[in-house]
């Protein structure tokens, strides 16, 4: 389904073609300034909701300014400690591919001549990662706090992963009172086992990225809630997206309470 992107919708418009297991997008239009973002979190949100990896074809995009490729880099920094998804690109043109590699995107995102490459080369790199994940949307209110922590607790005892259930509580009450308390959004909750470690994601619909709060005075220590789950998790983070944003945590077994 196409999704347009940028003013009016017509600068730049990001389709998305069907690949059993792997999200195939085709941004067809204008990579400047006003778009960079835009496309970015496309590409984001593909990774998030597809863990198999994301392909991206370049070859109809029009790029008036080469530092614009660096949304790809950008792109891959942000999926690359989660989802940690798979991520390449698709160009059948020589000076495309040039561009790329002089502008460092190739150090950082594979570039293949054909999706069918593309898509082959990360299905095998993703053969060896069995994923489980559960995603639900809660309502708006001081209850989707109680919910939370039941859905993690009967997820994770679902995947025999219930030494992990204390701290992935305390994580996910933390998350989803920043949505109710600094947004107007519903929270989603997300979580996510690949063995080797627990994430667990609240997605809302603000666009502001969630960020520690120091004490206004400059005095003490920082005890919010982002600086306890900053110290108990293995990492945390943003994930921004087309439609706002998810904050994740990583957990694994050195983080059990």
């Amino acid at each position: 389904m196409p999704m347009g992107i940028g003013a009016g919708g017509d600068k730049l418009v990001v389709g998305e073609a069907p690949a059993t297991g792997t999200c195939v997008l085709r941004p067809q239009g204008l990579l400047d300034s006003s778009t960079y973002h835009r496309l970015r979190d496309a590409v984001i949100t593909a990774a998030v909701e597809q863990p198999n990896g994301v392909v991206v074809d370049v070859s109809s995009l029009s790029v008036p300014t080469a530092s614009a490729w660096a949304v790809f880099s950008s792109a891959g920094w942000h999926i690359r400690c989660w989802p940690d998804t798979p991520l390449a690109l698709v160009c059948h043109d020589r000076k495309c591919i040039a561009a790329l590699r002089n502008c460092g995107v190739c150090r950082h995102v594979p570039v293949y001549t054909s999706t069918l490459d593309a898509v082959a080369a990360l299905r095998t790199q993703r053969s060896d990662v069995a994923r489980r994940r559960a995603r639900v949307d809660l309502l708006r209110g001081p209850a989707s706090v109680h919910e939370s922590r039941d859905l993690v607790s009967h997820w994770l005892a679902l995947w025999n992963r219930r030494e992990l259930t204390s701290i992935a509580q305390l994580v996910v009450t933390v998350l989803v009172e920043n949505v109710l308390v600094h947004t107007d959004s519903a929270p989603t909750l997300r979580l996510e086992d690949t063995g080797d470690a627990v994430t667990v994601g609240v997605q809302d619909g603000a666009h502001a990225l969630a960020t520690r709060l120091e004490r206004a005075d400059g005095g003490g220590e920082d005890v919010s809630g982002l600086a306890i789950v900053g110290a108990l998790c293995r990492h945390w983070g943003n994930a921004p997206m087309s439609s706002g944003k998810t904050v994740w945590a990583l957990i694994g077994r050195e983080n059990e309470l």
